[in-house]
């Protein structure tokens, strides 16, 4: 397809087919019906959705949990990269610097597979090409023999200055968070310096990396505190929200739920997330929480869409809402490849 424009009807144009695509996400109603269903039943419901081509593209070569696994990374890369091509302008840069976060992902999962001695079909399969490493990059990376080669095959790419000096001395397991902590900062940090370069729809766009920068940051809070043995919340404290690394420090050192709560609340500006933090004060577990962090931050992205019909937001919002399509799927054939009662599995999907 060919890429679009900028202009005022472009814009309309591909904020429309935005929510065109949105209505064809599956309900929740559909992932109720395959918690019932076995993996070969999941697999055929599908192959009956958008997921078709890929499901036949793979069939002779895959199937089972392989089968859905890399159908779904392949449908949604597919998916990221056709929607590149038709959003135009300023639009464009902004949707490409939000999906560079899966060049940090990707990467990581592929220095952890290598470390752990996981087979590069097996790397392969969950992998998203969406950012700048495309997957011929990708594909490169994954038969490199060591986590050195790996780094060394990013040179010129924006993730390779970090990692190459986080790595000097050779990679091992044990740096890798304090690396994903720095990786993600920097590239928060740069979204913020662009949006705030006077870029066309900067405005909008910093609205959603303040909600994406809050989110982030009590998610953390909440992780770190049910396991204090996680290391040190200030390295994992992503900067430019509305709730300062300082202030989230200080609120850290809280011992008591409510009172740790009653701190929070008054920095928070999205009033379903105040709302949110009120039933926190119930012990929950962390997986729970970041369930109900992620349906707010879902709900949040789309009444900002609709406040903004014609800029990055329907973008953004549905690339969101499509990635956790994928993540459901992949949970509930997870689910049920480990043989996981329909309660349990229920518990990680967002819906």
């Amino acid at each position: 397809m060919a890429e679009v424009r900028a202009g005022p009807a472009p814009y309309i144009y591909v904020c429309t087919r935005m929510r065109v695509r949105k209505a064809k996400l599956l309900p929740r109603e559909e992932y109720v019906r395959m918690l019932n269903m076995g993996l070969s039943e999941i697999t055929r419901s599908i192959e009956e959705t958008q997921y078709k081509k890929e499901i036949d593209e793979l069939a002779p070569s895959f199937h089972g949990i392989d089968l859905i696994e890399l159908a779904l990374s392949w449908n949604l890369a597919k998916e990221y990269q056709s929607i590149q091509k038709i959003t135009p302008g300023s639009l464009k840069d902004l949707t490409r610097a939000y999906l560079r976060k899966w060049d940090i992902q990707n990467v990581l999962t592929i220095l952890r597979g290598k470390l752990h001695g996981e087979k590069p079909g097996k790397i392969r399969e969950v992998l998203i090409p969406a950012g700048e490493l495309d997957k011929q990059i990708l594909d490169k990376l994954i038969e490199e023999q060591t986590p050195e080669r790996i780094i060394e095959g990013l040179k010129g790419k924006g993730v390779y200055p970090l990692l190459s000096r986080s790595f000097e001395a050779g990679v091992k397991e044990d740096f890798l968070p304090r690396v994903e902590n720095a990786l993600y900062k920097q590239f928060y940090a740069d979204l913020i310096s662009m949006a705030q370069s006077g870029i066309k729809g900067g405005r909008q766009f910093m609205d959603y990396i303040t909600l994406d920068i809050d989110i982030t940051n009590i998610r953390n809070m909440f992780r770190f505190r049910a396991d204090p043995s996680a290391g040190e919340m200030s390295d994992a404290v992503v900067p430019g929200g509305t709730i300062s690394p300082q202030l989230i420090q200080r609120i850290m050192a809280i011992k008591d739920r409510n009172e740790f709560i009653d701190a929070l609340i008054p920095s928070v500006k999205v009033r379903d997330l105040r709302e949110l933090l009120e039933t926190l004060r119930e012990e929950k577990s962390v997986r729970e929480i970041e369930i109900d962090l992620i349906k707010v931050q879902l709900s949040e992205m789309e009444s900002m869409s609709k406040m903004n019909p014609f800029s990055i937001h329907p973008i953004l919002a549905y690339l969101e809402m499509k990635k956790y399509e994928i993540f459901n799927l992949r949970a509930l054939a997870r689910g049920k490849e480990s043989n996981l009662p329909p309660e349990r599995i229920r518990g990680y999907l967002v819906m």
